[in-house]
């Protein structure tokens, strides 16, 4: 089982360099608070939040995965070269259209860095009515 790195509030991290290691390889969610049942309901994952990711052919956001629960949603795969190439910077970024069911979404996302593995999102609760 692959070990799964979690994101922690970088205000509270001293050194520069691990607050930008942290925050570029964690999903963040970004979605409205309520959505309407049985209708499409836009979420977009961006990767980082104050710092962007490095685009090489060895080291790079290789997909985003999209849970509602233990139930995957949706997944986007990036290949190398995507956000430019040659060690360009940019944060990956999908969105993805779901449609829900039930009367309460419980998103979290994975993300997959080539070199430093897993990465999974803070969780968010959506209310559908």
């Amino acid at each position: 089982m692959p070990v799964i790195n979690r994101y922690v509030d970088i205000d509270q991290v001293e050194k520069e360099t691990k607050k930008d290691y942290i925050d570029r390889h964690s999903p963040f969610i970004h979605c409205a608070e309520s959505a309407s049942k049985d209708q499409p309901f836009a979420v977009t994952v961006k990767m980082g939040n104050e710092y962007a990711h490095p685009d090489d052919m060895d080291h790079y956001i290789k997909s985003v995965q999209l849970y509602n629960g233990q139930t995957l949603l949706a997944e986007a795969s990036f290949p190398p070269g995507s956000l430019g190439g040659n060690g360009a910077k940019g944060n990956a970024q999908v969105t993805f259209n779901v449609v829900p069911t039930e009367e309460e979404l419980n998103l979290s996302a994975m993300s997959y860095c080539t070199k430093h593995g897993l990465w999974e999102s803070d969780p968010v609760v959506v209310k559908v009515h």
